[in-house]
């Protein structure tokens, strides 16, 4: 799969890239803030590993266009659950410190746009 990573700390960003990378996955980019992930939304990907406290606010405005354009994602965050807007909670949530198992089956889970014509 294709993932586009929003973590706005660069130790957790290259844990996570490395992980997916090691499963074979490719990584289109680790991304700080939200205007940077904004500027790649256009990117040919298969799913978003996104933390929620970021660079420029909260991530919530990039899952609610992932949802629109039907792209599968998680949230990865030290945040709680319950402090996702009612039409994100039912949106993956793994918590921090992550467990690589647990981010690899969310991707798993998901499954693959390449087959759809954007």
């Amino acid at each position: 799969m294709r993932v586009l990573i929003l973590e706005d700390d660069p130790f957790i960003g290259l844990d996570l890239q490395a992980l997916l990378e090691n499963e074979g996955h490719e990584v289109v980019g680790v991304f700080e803030s939200l205007a940077e992930a904004r500027e790649h939304l256009e990117d040919n990907f298969d799913y978003a590993l996104l933390d929620i406290d970021v660079v420029g606010g909260k991530s919530f405005g990039i899952a609610a266009e992932l949802l629109d354009r039907r792209i599968p994602f998680a949230f990865v965050s030290a945040s709680r659950p319950a402090e996702l807007p009612a039409g994100l909670r039912h949106a993956a949530f793994i918590p921090k410190p992550f467990e690589e198992r647990a981010v690899l089956n969310s991707i798993a889970q998901a499954k693959p746009r390449r087959a759809q014509v954007h």
